[in-house]
């Protein structure tokens, strides 16, 4: 059976649009493919955590403290995640990565952050190391990698497909809590060693992100190896 670590962007999951409905579907398509696969799930913090970030520091607060807020706020999210996916999901969320291996072969692994500096991209690159994933699914806000962000500027490239060492260039140099970008330093310095293959798709995008599962052709990005 083949294992498969997919990071749930908190922007996918509590937007604000339609949330129960889109995370109901989510569910059923992780219930589907949870007989084929061993599924691990990582999920992000979105614009809850980055509210706390935002406010944390104005208040004064480290990077760690606001780390820590937002890790706090990707439990959260896991829980919800978990609730939705019923009984194929392990209703404990997992705190560490050497937990979530340890549970992996018992359901389907539900989690958010760890420590203070790893995002959950981070996470999910870190975890599929420790499980030997065959890939991973980074299921986002945006629908494919692109030279820039597509939200601020049209003229940006978009890949089909990419290299690791290409991709890496794509990646903003440091860490800072509440910053987005379609994938992490962290992560990325992962999967360029590993050199597992990752898949960045539409997170509302269900078809698309079964396909990137299923480790098929999608309308988003594979980098990988040629």
């Amino acid at each position: 059976m083949q294992t498969v670590v997919i990071s749930l962007g908190g922007s996918i999951l509590i937007p604000g649009n339609d949330d129960a409905r889109y995370i109901g579907r989510l569910a059923e398509t992780i219930r589907k493919l949870s007989s084929e696969y061993r599924l691990l799930l990582v999920c992000g913090g979105g614009q809850v955590a980055r509210y706390y970030a935002r406010t944390g520091r104005d208040l004064g607060g480290t990077v760690d403290q606001l780390d820590m807020m937002g890790i706090d706020v990707t439990r959260v999210n896991a829980r919800l995640v978990a609730t939705a996916l019923g009984d194929v999901a392990i209703q404990v969320v997992p705190h560490t990565l050497e937990r979530a291996a340890e549970m992996c072969d018992q359901g389907v692994v539900v989690m958010g952050g760890t420590i203070p500096g790893h995002t959950t991209d981070a996470v999910a690159a870190m975890l599929a190391e420790l499980v030997g994933a065959d890939r991973i699914v980074n299921a986002t806000s945006v629908d494919a990698a692109y030279s820039d962000d597509p939200r601020t500027n049209p003229g940006a490239e978009r890949y089909s497909q990419i290299g690791f060492e290409k991709f890496k260039l794509l990646i903003y140099p440091d860490h800072d809590a509440g910053r987005s970008s379609v994938f992490d330093p962290k992560g990325a310095e992962v999967v360029l060693r590993t050199r597992t293959p990752l898949y960045i798709v539409d997170g509302r995008d269900l078809c698309d992100m079964e396909a990137a599962i299923r480790g098929r052709s999608v309308k988003g990005t594979l980098v990988s190896d040629p």
